[in-house]
């Protein structure tokens, strides 16, 4: 498979760009783990083009960690062609557009998922990016707005028509959020449809192995995205790696090896941005890890952890957790 000049081996799968999420430092450790294309947190056009500080420095890129895209999400062509004109100037591989997001703040603007109430707008921005810089341009978007609004194959048809090198979809429609199952049979039907020549990627629900593997040969999606399954989990993209190449699930992390990696991307989160900021940053993934399920009464040191306003702090009550943790290991 390939995107503009990015070619990608067998399997890839790539890291869902989330807001608070996907920052330079969980996107190396995703790297490490065998993503094969990892996404920046979604960047607002409007907020870009003002130069707020916050906003660009969501621009910023590793070489460590290319391929990269850079993904935008705005309601104007105008701003979204400003937008992509100043992040192409950061040297991503790939710009891609949100068509998707469904929260409030920006589908009820008219932004991200937004969009699917407004298709020739979101036309509109797509052919205008894609005629405004060199780099390959893709998109994300979602089924449709509602259960009675799937519009996606033949929307699909119509962003590869403006120019885009890809197109990733989320199996929900906007109406539904994050909740409920993620359709793929739609997917699968894009994919399949023999007008399409582009790359099809699949996202939603992507959690295990098994279900990569499924998806892969169900589908067959060109590429894998997982977002939500990798907060808290970054190896998550090796342990599927491994599966799909050799059919046979793969050991884990132990305890101790889980319990670095995550302390590795909080020191990496605080030389960032700074101490207070990172440990900020980085409480979503401590409140989303796997690596505190079956300690008991854990709500209190949970709310101690999130509440650790110095990294000494957070790392003495992660030395607690993980004893804790090393011994219900040892009982079992």
């Amino acid at each position: 498979m390939q995107i503009g000049n990015v070619s990608f081996s067998s399997y890839p799968l790539f890291l869902a760009p989330m807001e608070d999420v996907t920052d330079p430092a969980f996107r190396l450790l995703c790297k490490e783990f065998g993503a094969d294309l990892v996404y920046t947190e979604f960047i607002s056009a409007d907020a870009l083009i003002r130069n707020v500080k916050r906003t660009e420095q969501k621009l910023a890129i590793l070489e460590k960690e290319r391929p990269v895209a850079i993904q935008l999400y705005g309601r104007e062509p105008d701003a979204m062609v400003e937008a992509a004109k100043i992040a192409e100037a950061a040297h991503p591989e790939i710009i891609d557009l949100n068509f998707g997001c469904p929260v409030k703040r920006v589908a009820g603007k008219g932004a991200g998922a937004g969009l699917l109430r407004d298709i020739p707008k979101m036309l509109e921005i797509t052919r205008a990016v894609v005629n405004a810089v060199s780099v390959p341009v893709t998109a994300k978007t979602r089924l449709g707005w509602d259960a009675e609004s799937k519009i996606i194959v033949e929307l699909a048809e119509q962003l590869q028509d403006c120019g885009i090198a890809a197109l990733a979809i989320h199996g929900r429609t906007r109406a539904q959020m994050y909740t409920g199952e993620a359709d793929w049979t739609l997917i699968g039907e894009v994919k399949n449809n023999p007008r399409m020549k582009i790359p099809i990627i699949g996202n939603g629900d992507v959690t295990t192995p098994e279900r990569a593997k499924e998806r892969f040969e169900k589908y067959g999606v060109d590429a894998v995205m997982i977002g939500r399954g990798a907060i808290g989990q970054p190896w998550i993209f090796s342990d599927i790696k491994h599966f799909l190449l050799t059919g046979v699930l793969q050991q884990k992390p132990d305890v101790k090896q889980q319990f670095e990696i995550i302390r590795r991307q909080i020191e990496s989160s605080i030389e960032w941005l700074d101490e207070r900021k990172g440990i900020l940053h980085v409480r979503r993934h401590l409140a989303n890890t796997p690596l505190f399920k079956g300690i008991p009464n854990f709500r209190i040191v949970r709310i101690a952890m999130l509440r650790a306003a110095t990294k000494d702090e957070l790392f003495q009550i992660l030395g607690e957790v993980e004893s804790t943790q090393l011994a219900i290991h040892k009982l079992q």
